[in-house]
């Protein structure tokens, strides 16, 4: 048996950040094609109320596409193409209740989250909900397969 701690790369800020922007762009694509879709409805019918109940959509929106993907599979689609992805503490899958922890803050209060989490938790390279639901965020090409009984973090300034 390895007794050798097992390595995790904490993701860097610009990845997580470009992997974050390009969730946005996706979700903020798609809920704009619905609230477009409204708006010929509403002109077509000739009642603006059609439109109501998309408006502040966009949070709810994010919140479900990063619970869901992220809960299943560890990744949105901005991390997959950062090849990031988030984990438990040990670098194990997370669960959906753990995904919407970790997703709530970004989805809702972005500022506040990643603040405190650069003013308390610099060190560590989380932001406060990832502390809150006990995640963190790796470079998936650095995962290893095998689960060894302790683990190593290497953050992006000891590289």
């Amino acid at each position: 048996m390895d007794d050798s701690p097992r390595i995790l790369h904490i993701a860097a800020w610009d990845d997580r950040f470009l992997a974050w922007l390009l969730d946005i762009l996706l979700v903020g694509v798609v809920l704009s094609a619905l609230g477009e879709a409204a708006g010929v409805f509403s002109l077509l019918t000739g009642s603006l109320s059609a439109t109501t109940p998309f408006t502040g959509l966009n949070g709810l929106g994010l919140f479900v596409y990063w619970t869901v993907l992220e809960g299943r599979q560890g990744q949105s689609a901005g991390k997959m193409v950062m090849n990031i992805a988030v984990t438990d503490e040990r670098g194990d899958a997370i669960d959906y209740g753990t995904a919407a922890v970790e997703s709530f803050g970004k989805a809702f209060l972005l500022p506040i989250d990643i603040i405190v989490g650069w003013l308390a938790y610099e060190e560590d390279g989380v932001r406060l909900f990832n502390k809150l639901s006990s995640t963190i965020v790796i470079e998936t090409d650095e995962a290893e397969a095998e689960k060894p009984s302790d683990v190593e973090y290497v953050y992006p300034s000891e590289r």
